[in-house]
């Protein structure tokens, strides 16, 4: 890692078929070894099932699921005397992001139905109405800040 300055954040291109940067980065995040088409497709395909089910758009939905998901409140150790203590931070906006596309592709990878993108739309219509594993994670990440609300002090 470079002492000698921060290298600028890069920015990513909006998508072709949504003309949004929230989708254009979760299909970053979905993309393995190169493979943007088979990430962009299996994306797609997952708005279509959601489109089916719920009758909304799939856009909605996917934007709904991120905001249910994002952490506002995490723990982070740190060391004072000997001691480590968990001490509660706000999460950085970029790394609520972050975290929330981490926890809904970890939860639908880990679901039972056949197809990523079924998976994936299962996880997105349960994260939209404040449900499924991914919420269940942010609600134990925000009890465990609060339960550790007597360390914020060391917080610097």
């Amino acid at each position: 890692m470079s002492r000698r300055r921060r290298p600028e954040k890069r920015t990513v291109k909006p998508d072709y078929k949504y003309n949004s940067t929230l989708v254009a980065k979760f299909i970053n995040c979905v993309m393995k070894k190169g493979k943007k088409s088979t990430a962009q497709s299996v994306i797609y395909n997952a708005f279509d099932i959601i489109e089916e089910r719920t009758k909304e758009r799939g856009i909605d939905i996917f934007e709904k699921a991120i905001e249910n998901v994002r952490p506002q409140l995490a723990v982070k150790p740190r060391r004072v005397g000997g001691a480590t203590y968990q001490v509660p931070i706000e999460v950085p906006q970029v790394r609520q992001l972050a975290l929330a596309f981490r926890w809904i592709l970890q939860y639908s990878r880990a679901r039972g139905d056949h197809g990523f993108s079924k998976k994936l739309a299962a996880e997105l219509i349960a994260a939209s109405q404040n449900e499924g594993n991914a919420i269940k994670k942010k609600v134990d990440t925000h009890k465990m800040a609060k339960a550790n609300r007597a360390f914020a002090h060391y917080r610097w």
